[in-house]
C-alpha cells in the first residue's frame, strides 16, 4: 500500500494500549531489513530519516526506497522526517513525498516553538500528512543531534499540554529523561511525566532515545500512554558488530553483500524483537 501518516495507527495505539516503532533507514539495508520485519510480524511501522541520512542518501532516494518497500509489503509505512529543523526542510521533505513530519523546535523558546509547530501543522495538514512536535530537550548524540547532559531539559508537563492544545499535533515527543545513543547506565524515566500528559491530551506520547532502555521500562511507557518509540543506535550496534567480526575473521573479503547481508539480518531481528515488545506485532 501507499505511504500513510501516522495519524493513521496511532491514534489505535494509543487506544489499544500499544506502540509503533521508528526505525531510521542509513542505507538500503536498513530499509531492507526494517521493512522485512514488519512483513514477518504483520505490524506497522515508520521510516525515519535524519537530516543527515537525507544528505547521505539523497532526498529522492529516500522516498523511492520508502514507498517502494511500502507498496511490495502491503504494510501501513510512514515515511517520517527526524528532528526536522526548519520549516523549509519541513516543506522540502512533504513536497518529494514524505508522508509525516516532525518539527524538531525544542531550542526555540516556548512561545516561539508553539508559533513555529502551528505554522508547521497548517501546511502538513492541509497536504495529509502528520506532525509531530518536541518539547523539552532530550539530550545524547545522535546523527546530527549532540545534546550534552547538563543540556539536556526535562518537559513541563502544564506546557506540554497546552502546547498540544494549541497546535493539534499528532504526536508529542517530550523529554522524559531518555537520551539518543546508548546509556552509560540505566535512564531515569520520569512516568509521571509521560502519565499527566498523556492523560490531558487526545494524541500519543513519543518516546525518543528507544535504545537500551529496560523492557520493563518500556512496557511502563506505553501503559501509560507512549505510542510511538525511536530505535536507531540498537540497530547500528548489531549490524557494525556483525560486520566487524566478518572482516575480522576474513581479511580477503571484498564483497560487501557477503558482510552487508549479515548486517542487515542482525538489524531485522532487532526490528522483530522491538515489534513484539512494543506490542504492534499483528496489528497491521
Amino acid at each position: 500500500m501507499p505511504l500513510v501518516p501516522m495519524s493513521d495507527f496511532l491514534p489505535r495505539a494509543k487506544k489499544e494500549g500499544f506502540a509503533v516503532g521508528q526505525f531510521n533507514m542509513n542505507n538500503l539495508e536498513f530499509t531492507q531489513a526494517i521493512i522485512q520485519a514488519g512483513i514477518e510480524e504483520r505490524s506497522p511501522l515508520i521510516f525515519g530519516a535524519s537530516e543527515g541520512a537525507i544528505r547521505y542518501m539523497g532526498l529522492n532516494n529516500v522516498v523511492a526506497l520508502a514507498k517502494i518497500a511500502a507498496e511490495e509489503s502491503g504494510l501501513p509505512v510512514a515515511l517520517h522526517l527526524d528532528h526536522g529543523s526548519s520549516y523549509e526542510m519541513v516543506i522540502k521533505c512533504i513536497r518529494a513525498g514524505f508522508s509525516s513530519v516532525m518539527f524538531d523546535g525544542s531550542h526555540y523558546s516556548f512561545e516561539e516553538n508553539i508559533r513555529l509547530t502551528k505554522k508547521v501543522v497548517e501546511a502538513a495538514h492541509a497536504a495529509g500528512v502528520s506532525v509531530e512536535a518536541e518539547l523539552g530537550t532530550i539530550g545524547g548524540v545522535e546523527d546530527d543531534l549532540n545534546v550534552a547532559d547538563e543540556d539536556a531539559k526535562l518537559a513541563n508537563p502544564e506546557e506540554a499540554i497546552r502546547f498540544w492544545e494549541e497546535t493539534k499535533v499528532d504526536a508529542m515527543a517530550i523529554a522524559v529523561g531518555t537520551a539518543h545513543g546508548m546509556y552509560k547506565g540505566e535512564p531515569k524515566i520520569r512516568f509521571d511525566i509521560i502519565e499527566k500528559v498523556s492523560k490531558n491530551i487526545e494524541v500519543p506520547i513519543v518516546l525518543h532515545g528507544g535504545s537500551g532502555v529496560p523492557d520493563e521500562a518500556i512496557v511502563k511507557s506505553i501503559s501509560l500512554g507512549v505510542g510511538k518509540i525511536n530505535v536507531n543506535t540498537e540497530n547500528q550496534v548489531a549490524s557494525s558488530k556483525v560486520i566487524r567480526e566478518l572482516l575480522e575473521a576474513n581479511p580477503d573479503m571484498i564483497d560487501p553483500r557477503k558482510y552487508l547481508g549479515p548486517g542487515r539480518e542482525a538489524i531485522k531481528e532487532v526490528v522483530k524483537q522491538k515489534m513484539r515488545l512494543f506490542g504492534s506485532s499483528g496489528k497491521a
